[in-house]
C-alpha cells in the first residue's frame, strides 16, 4: 500500500482454498498511518473483489488477541468473531494466541445492501 508516494504497508490474501473456496487476509501498516481508516478500506475492497470477482465463499482474518488495533479492523467490517486459535503463531519470541474473525459471501452481500439503503 502506497500512502502519498510512500511504501507504508501491505494487504493481501493468503493461498486460497479453491475446494472451499476460502482464504484468509493478512496486513501490516507502518504506524505512522496507524488510525486513518487505510486498512480497512484496503480490507474492504480487496474482501469485495474476493467475493464478487473470484467468487469466494469465506474468508478470516487472525489477529493477535493482545492486538486491539488489528482486531479492530474485522470488528468495524463485520466480521464475526469465531474463537481463539490457542498458541498458533510465533512472534518475535513467543507463541500468540489468535482471534479468528470470519466472513461469509451472504453476510457480506446483506451488510453491504443494508450499508446502501442508509
Amino acid at each position: 500500500m502506497w500512502v502519498n508516494g510512500v511504501l507504508s504497508g501491505t494487504l493481501g490474501c493468503h493461498p486460497i482454498d479453491w475446494t472451499n473456496r476460502n482464504c484468509s487476509l493478512g496486513y501490516w501498516l507502518d504506524a505512522a498511518h496507524e488510525g486513518k481508516g487505510v486498512i480497512t478500506r484496503c480490507c474492504a475492497a480487496l474482501t469485495d473483489y474476493l467475493f464478487d470477482e473470484l467468487r469466494l465463499h469465506r474468508i478470516e482474518i487472525r489477529c493477535g488477541t493482545g492486538n486491539l488495533r488489528s482486531c479492530a479492523i474485522p470488528r468495524r467490517l463485520g466480521f464475526t468473531r469465531e474463537g481463539v486459535s490457542r498458541g498458533a503463531e510465533w512472534v518475535n519470541d513467543h507463541w500468540v494466541d489468535l482471534v479468528i474473525w470470519g466472513m461469509l459471501e451472504e453476510d457480506w452481500r446483506r451488510q453491504r445492501e443494508q450499508t446502501k439503503r442508509d
